[in-house]
């Protein structure tokens, strides 16, 4: 079970790693398509990379409304306690 930190921990990893975001970038009110500009493709990518990381399903749905950073700590959260 990972908590919070641990999740923007992972997180903060894939979009340094996969997206090439500067760490200092990314916050928990950052938004993920202003701030981060990610657009649609990068989104589903991103889903990817957080299903393979966290071994759960994820409905593109439950990431229709993620807009920021801690959107998204909070939705792996959820899909953690599952």
């Amino acid at each position: 079970m990972k908590n919070r930190d641990q999740i923007l921990e992972m997180l903060t990893q894939i979009l340094v790693d996969e997206f090439e975001i500067e760490a200092e970038d990314i916050s928990l009110d950052a938004s993920l398509y202003e701030s981060l500009d990610l657009d649609s493709i990068d989104a589903v990518d991103l889903v990817i990379k957080l299903q393979q990381m966290t071994g759960k399903k994820i409905q593109p749905e439950q990431f229709k409304t993620v807009r920021t950073v801690e959107d998204v700590v909070n939705a792996i959260e959820g899909l953690m306690k599952d």
